[in-house]
């Protein structure tokens, strides 16, 4: 008897410590904590926002700037179950522009030499082909060694297992990222296997190209990745993207299309080479256009702020890709009404914090 009791109690002993908090799928209430979280980063709300505060975290850990403006907090929630990752957003200074700017592609595997000291090394996919946002990486490289550092610390003080990995707008793009490179740290053996991760890239723009983005949804598969956005909100359309023949895959009836060309009638063959042509021509005249003015040419001024920091190896692609389970906000008229499209001088009006808010509680509530 008193061994069935002693048996009893571990086993109920085992399943609490082995019990889960996260689950897959997309949580409207979670979400909207999120929000929260994200507005009180700074303890102060932004400028005409009326996000309510968080209720359920308390901030424990905010890491100075680094890099192009970077910064990134870590929350807990009040029964020590669950951790959240915030990553800030673009901030009203040039370098925070700049690092949304420098949009030349990167290899998602390599090395970024951010000082005479400093080498960060990376893998945020498997598929060589898969690249990056440069600015961005760059951005992931100053903030990753504290990220690690307090996941570790966390992990082993409080027993957390499980975080959600958060952040809005360049938030949400460094978001992308830093999921990726945890998820490779981990099969490096860098991070404890054991930890869950769900992420949630609010607002973001486009982080890579096709390749990052399977890659990127293949490792956060059946629901731990999602990417919300307003409908009316224009920023999660940037990058500018431009596909070439270069981006498909290997085995595509476009790399060797003169030959089949070349067989058909004159006057076929005359008209599709020349479609041909031209569309392959412009496809890469305005691919080049974007890495000379949003790759070097934005380098000498990422500079001005990192003087040390090594010009990195681009790549010759610009077709940037969204990643991530969608979630769509479609505006209804009661928000079109107090958020209208009648003043072009306001940029921001469909990007704020307060309007995903508003459009989450309201298709999604407190599921």
């Amino acid at each position: 008897m008193k061994y069935l009791v002693v048996s009893f109690f571990l086993l109920i002993s085992f399943a609490v410590s082995g019990q889960t908090y996260l689950h897959p799928g997309f949580s409207g209430k979670e979400y909207l904590e999120l929000l929260s979280i994200f507005s009180r980063h700074n303890d102060t709300l932004y400028h005409g926002d009326s996000t309510p505060p968080p209720v359920v975290y308390d901030r424990i850990y905010r890491s100075p700037e680094v890099g192009l403006k970077n910064q990134w907090s870590l929350w807990i929630r009040k029964d020590k179950k669950l951790a959240v990752i915030n990553l800030r957003g673009t901030v009203a200074a040039t370098p925070s522009w700049l690092e949304n700017f420098y949009a030349d592609m990167i290899p998602a595997t390599g090395s970024l030499q951010l000082n005479d000291t400093t080498v960060f090394q990376y893998q945020l996919a498997a598929d060589p082909k898969a690249m990056v946002h440069a600015g961005w990486a760059i951005g992931l490289a100053h903030l990753a060694p504290t990220i690690v550092q307090k996941i570790k610390e966390t992990y082993a003080a409080a027993g957390i297992r499980e975080f959600i990995i958060m952040g809005h707008s360049q938030g949400g793009a460094l978001a992308f990222l830093t999921r990726s490179y945890l998820y490779y740290l981990t099969q490096k053996g860098g991070l404890p296997a054991d930890i869950t991760y769900k992420t949630y890239c609010s607002a973001a723009p486009k982080p890579g190209n096709l390749y990052y983005a399977y890659d990127f949804d293949f490792i956060t598969r059946n629901g731990w990745a999602f990417t919300v956005v307003n409908a009316k909100d224009w920023v999660p359309e940037t990058p500018f993207s431009v596909q070439q023949i270069t981006d498909f895959n290997t085995i595509n009836p476009f790399v060797n299309i003169k030959p089949v060309l070349r067989k058909q009638k004159w006057l076929v063959r005359w008209y599709l080479s020349g479609v041909y042509n031209k569309m392959s021509r412009r496809a890469g005249r305005s691919a080049r256009t974007f890495e000379k003015y949003l790759g070097s040419s934005m380098y000498k001024q990422v500079k001005k702020y990192l003087p040390q920091l090594r010009q990195p190896q681009y790549e010759q692609g610009a077709n940037y890709m969204r990643a991530g389970v969608p979630v769509v906000l479609e505006p209804d008229e009661f928000y079109l009404q107090r958020y209208p499209d009648t003043n072009p001088g306001r940029l921001f009006i469909h990007h704020g914090l307060y309007p995903y808010y508003y459009l989450v509680k309201k298709y999604y509530g407190n599921q």
